[in-house]
């Protein structure tokens, strides 16, 4: 069930009505509808892999229990590598099986050898990669003894599939969002008004920026080859716009879809495209992501203890499995690289930790110096976007030599570019919007509070009519296929 569908439009409020107005005990009967909303939430796109989040909710729900009732160190980390085990071994299957067989036999032909692949017909199961990382941080902080282990199967099922982050994020710790399924929660009606704002703005997002830079990034990136590279520059804009409007956008709709039960989950964007360095975009991009690779990877590797040596074959790790948690394909390993070579000299000079506040915090505009650096970094980050689009490295390559060719200063051309710059136009006022909001959790978290209602009202029918009238075809959100 897509967040921009009518069935999600109808589905929310049954379920927001249901759940506020429950005939009978209210904590646990809320926890068990959340269960069956997203249970129901999740089966809408194939019944059939309802049965991974029940097995891997079972499993580490009692990896957890024998866990916390053993003091013996080598039994709970035999436990642990059952939840790893199971989990790993499921995504593993169903999302890199055929891709490390099509590797193997690639590379065995490459020296001469011919080898007759089998290879499945594997479905990849909507959001495995973020319920399967959400479900793994509850047993491993089972094991370090960073949190107590739930007697609650209701409330921890809970956790493990609520809808609105259950299939792109963003990706919870049990840490924050189980203890709020373990004590009653009140309608608010402030935080609730707050959360549909939000939900405004990542329908926003989505349905106007990213819908429709998916119509020209698609169409310049299927044709790259026979345009020029002025119109291929354009192209990477607009999946660079793209894939930042869908992902921050469901990130958007779910944070406040989950205020409109009382839930609060973690911010998953900070602005990334206002970074001024490398460092400080992966520090604001994805953040559940990149704080779960930190903690559960990056640390138990030795993090930034030990020798440069060390530091640096840290981070290539960390980057280049990011890069395949993203999808089962070598652009990327190769998208994760490139950005471990941006980070790994800031890392080097000890200057990636030097860009931790807002860009030109109480100031309208930013320095020169600040100017500068968001460019560059903007830059850089759209030069690796094409490995992340592109369907092959072959094809990555060819488009960046595309752009750097003597075309580049030609003038673009490609179909339905007349149309594009109406896009184009939106483009530039959303990120004005967005800078204008930038210290906000989201971009319009404050914007009109102060005004008269009628105005304020007005620019919500704006953002409105908006979505309707201008918002491209219906697309499906990028990250559901990671």
């Amino acid at each position: 069930m897509l967040f921009n569908s009518l069935e999600f439009a109808l589905f929310l409020p049954i379920v927001f009505a249901l759940y506020w107005f429950l005939p009978f005990k209210r904590l646990r009967g809320q926890n068990a509808l959340v269960v069956v909303a997203s249970y129901v939430f999740y089966g809408w796109w194939d019944w059939r892999f309802l049965g991974l989040i029940l097995l891997s909710t079972l499993t580490d729900y009692a990896m957890g229990l024998w866990m916390g009732a053993t003091a013996e160190q080598r039994k709970r980390k035999r436990l642990l590598w059952v939840s790893l085990g199971l989990n790993l071994g499921l995504l593993g299957f169903f999302k890199y099986f055929n891709f490390f067989v099509d590797s193997f036999t690639t590379a065995f032909t490459f020296f001469g050898v011919a080898i007759q692949p089998n290879t499945l017909k594997i479905i990849l199961p909507v959001g495995i990669s973020f319920y399967t990382f959400q479900t793994l941080s509850y047993t491993i902080d089972v094991y370090k003894r960073s949190i107590e282990p739930t007697r609650d199967l209701v409330a921890f099922a809970a956790f493990v599939s609520f809808f609105p982050q259950l299939v792109a994020g963003p990706i919870e710790r049990a840490s924050n969002l189980l203890p709020q399924f373990t004590q009653r929660r009140f309608f608010d009606r402030e935080k609730a008004v707050d959360g549909l704002r939000q939900i405004l703005w990542g329908l926003f997002k989505k349905v106007v920026i990213a819908d429709s830079c998916a119509k020209y990034a698609n169409l310049i990136f299927d044709s790259s080859a026979t345009l020029s590279g002025s119109t291929l520059v354009l192209g990477a804009l607009f999946f660079t716009f793209q894939i930042y409007g869908d992902f921050s956008g469901y990130s958007d709709i779910a944070i406040g879809t989950s205020r409109l039960f009382g839930i609060s989950l973690k911010r998953n964007f900070a602005f990334p495209y206002f970074s001024r360095d490398i460092a400080e975009f992966w520090r604001r991009w994805h953040i559940s992501l990149t704080s779960w690779f930190r903690d559960y990877l990056y640390i138990p590797l030795g993090g930034s203890r030990g020798s440069l040596w060390m530091k640096i074959r840290n981070s290539l790790i960390v980057f280049c499995v990011s890069g395949l948690w993203h999808g089962a394909n070598w652009t990327f390993v190769a998208w994760g690289l490139l950005n471990a070579l941006y980070f790994i000299p800031l890392l080097v000079t000890g200057r990636n930790k030097q860009h931790l506040g807002t860009v030109a915090e109480g100031r309208s505009l930013p320095s020169l110096k600040d100017f500068l650096s968001m460019l560059l970094t903007f830059t850089l980050t759209v030069l690796a976007w094409v490995f992340f689009r592109a369907t092959s490295i072959e094809h990555a390559f060819d488009y960046l030599s595309g752009i750097f060719s003597p075309s580049l200063f030609a003038y673009p051309a490609y179909s339905g570019m007349e149309e594009s710059l109406i896009t184009i136009v939106l483009c530039v006022l959303f990120m004005l919007v967005e800078w204008q909001g930038r210290t906000c959790h989201y971009a319009i978290e404050k914007l009109g509070l102060t005004w008269k209602r009628p105005y304020r009202w007005a620019f919500y029918y704006v953002l409105v009519l908006t979505i309707v009238l201008l918002g491209g075809e219906q697309q499906q959100f990028i990250y559901f296929q990671f």
